[in-house]
């Protein structure tokens, strides 16, 4: 955008927006710019963003602005530029951007013609000392009424034409012929953004070439038009003459110059943002350009806002709770919350890569509230928090003094899980995760369970709600009736969780395993979550395996196959995924424990903690268990028969 000069000791610019740009839907530039407004005569240019310094270097300047020269002597030609008169001031801006270091190199050029002979500037005044004073009033008044008019204030070449009785008159170029009379003076006015006394601005070169071509005119008074204040300023408007030679036939495209001096040098100009950014923001920028050139890249179809939008629950922050929010973060997921109830011990900073020395020393800092606040020292932007609670566990019997602490965790634990988005599973024992499998499941939230051994690990994604329990899966069964739920970390036991931290040792009381092991398992935990949220069906898409022979490409998911178990083993460097269905029989995800737990609420869950086989009592299990042992089996020695149960 331009627009004339409004100060006597300054300039006005060529001013390029945000708004300069089509915008995302791909409209014309025409489409997406408002016009009527004063202050921004939309001007026609090229941006050429270079993605390497190297080919910023490299480019034809010459070449380019040639082209640039060219497109306006074509216009001039057709007439065009007189029905538009804004291409003649066609601009060309080379660039590169370095948005790591929020540095940019950038280099604007002003085609202008080359008149062959050049054109000779006879007299310039100010236009008060042109104008008599009846003209000039008349003159300021035409002008203003031009500007304040939104269907001419952005029309940035104009004729003015003076009366023989004083009175002023402006129109567009295009009645040039309406303006010939006898006794009238005529000039060629435009928008001069120029401020200096004695010199014309930039537009008028092209101008002149246009007046040259179209009208054959030997000798042109203009009118350079500047303001004061929004108005008609004629003291700072400048009244000239020029001298140019009629045009020849069979002219060719003039030679072209333009290209902006640095400092009296052609060199390009270059600015750094980074000093004056602020570095939280330069640091999201930063983060969040990774994954906009993997989507430009790779993948076209990744949902970034999906990411940046969802809410993650961490259920430990041990060895797995810090490689998980680790690469969260890499995924774009600004929103954790950690839960915990230890404290940083001295031997956990070398595995846990969220902890430091400091945060151990003297009695150590609890988990959850280091890890949160690490999260922030890393990224400034992370929404992190850290809830130290204990999860309250069946086979850990609790008096009836402890009711209501236990109780009141239950509560907390429940908010927690319905306020996120997503919750992970990684605590360090199996009855640990029977009350947020249980949770997640009467929620119906997104649940991601991992689990390791020595030199083995285990990631697997819950199903969704059972059917009859949620609508939404209703109505999604009504179009696929064939539809199987996927299981949940309790879906392939027979017995309920019971106790496993009572009379352990102490390599039973920490957790080991192979150092490796955490980093590959969180991995595999966040892909897997990132897969179902990028999933068309979100926590109901089903479970593939990576025999199906698709070679993970599949049409609902951009990442690839989306499986349900996956279960590796570096001792032997190998990995499988298993599809297991959701069970009857449940002790955490079945239809029949999540309408107890709906039903009875905390009653229920006392229940399932103090009596250990309760759940087992509620859904069948003690029953199988029975039947099981009731069966028996003859084996005849000579001929072994292998049986199938």
């Amino acid at each position: 955008f331009c627009a004339p000069c409004s100060h006597p000791q300054v300039s006005n610019h060529l001013t390029l927006l945000s708004e300069s740009l089509p915008s995302d839907d791909e409209q014309s530039l025409v489409e997406s710019t408002s016009y009527g407004n004063r202050n921004k005569c939309p001007v026609p240019g090229i941006l050429y963003n270079t993605n390497t310094v190297e080919s910023f270097n490299k480019l034809d300047k010459q070449s380019l602005l040639k082209a640039e020269a060219k497109k306006i002597w074509e216009d001039i030609q057709s007439g065009k530029a007189v029905e538009d008169c804004a291409l003649l001031s066609r601009f060309l801006v080379i660039s590169f951007a370095d948005l790591k270091k929020w540095s940019f190199r950038y280099w604007f050029a002003f085609p202008a013609l080359v008149l062959d002979p050049p054109a000779s500037l006879i007299e310039l005044k100010p236009a008060s000392e042109y104008f008599s004073v009846e003209e000039a009033e008349s003159v300021s008044s035409a002008c203003n009424d031009w500007r304040d008019s939104n269907l001419t204030t952005d029309v940035p070449f104009f004729l003015v034409s003076v009366s023989c009785d004083s009175k002023a008159t402006i129109r567009h170029l295009k009645d040039y012929e309406s303006c010939q009379g006898d006794n009238q003076k005529l000039l060629f006015g435009f928008y001069d953004p120029c401020h200096l006394p004695s010199n014309p601005g930039w537009p008028l070169r092209n101008y002149l070439a246009l007046i040259r071509s179209r009208w054959n005119l030997e000798k042109v008074w203009f009118f350079c038009y500047r303001e004061s204040r929004g108005f008609a300023d004629l003291s700072l408007s400048l009244v000239g003459q020029a001298s140019v030679t009629t045009l020849s036939s069979g002219e060719t495209v003039p030679s072209s110059v333009g290209w902006e001096l640095n400092k009296g040098k052609r060199v390009p100009r270059s600015i750094s943002l980074a000093n004056s950014m602020d570095p939280t923001r330069l640091a999201v920028s930063a983060c969040d350009l990774n994954l906009k050139l993997m989507r430009w890249r790779a993948l076209p179809s990744l949902n970034l806002n999906v990411l940046s939008s969802v809410k993650c629950l961490l259920l430990g922050a041990g060895t797995l709770g810090c490689q998980v929010a680790r690469t969260l973060m890499g995924w774009g997921i600004r929103n954790i919350t950690f839960v915990d109830y230890g404290k940083v011990a001295m031997s956990n900073p070398v595995r846990q890569s969220l902890y430091t020395f400091e945060d151990c020393v003297g009695r150590g800092e609890f988990k959850a509230v280091a890890a949160a606040k690490s999260l922030k020292q890393i990224f400034p932007a992370m929404e992190s928090s850290g809830v130290v609670m204990a999860i309250p566990m069946p086979g850990h019997p609790v008096s009836s003094q402890e009711e209501e602490s236990v109780l009141g965790d239950c509560k907390r634990l429940s908010g927690l899980v319905e306020s996120h988005d997503a919750v992970f599973l990684l605590t360090d024992t199996r009855e640990s995760r029977w009350l947020p499998s249980l949770l997640c499941a009467n929620a119906n939230k997104i649940t991601i369970n991992a689990a390791l051994g020595f030199d083995s690990y285990m990631v697997m994604r819950h199903g969704a709600a059972p059917a009859s329990l949620s609508d939404e899966m209703q109505d999604l069964d009504m179009n696929n009736k064939h539809r199987q739920r996927l299981g949940c970390y309790f879906c392939n036991d027979v017995v309920a969780p019971q106790d496993s931290m009572t009379d352990r040792t102490l390599d039973q009381q920490c957790t080991v395993t192979r150092p490796g092991l955490a980093p590959i398992a969180g991995a595999l935990a966040v892909e897997l979550l990132v897969g179902v949220l990028q999933h068309p069906l979100g926590i109901y898409a089903k479970g593939d395996n990576s025999s199906s022979g698709n070679g993970g490409n599949t049409d609902d998911s951009p990442l690839g196959i989306l499986p349900h178990q996956i279960r590796g083993s570096i001792s032997q460097f190998s990995q499988i995924t298993l599809l297991g269905e959701a069970s009857n029989s449940c002790t955490a995800c079945s239809e029949t424990v999540v309408s107890e737990y709906r039903e009875k609420g905390n009653s229920f869950i006392l229940e399932a903690i103090n009596h250990p086989t309760y759940l087992e009592d509620l859904t069948g299990l003690t029953e199988l268990k029975k039947a099981a042992n009731s069966f028996n089996l003859d084996w005849d020695d000579d001929d072994a028969v292998a049986v199938d149960l």
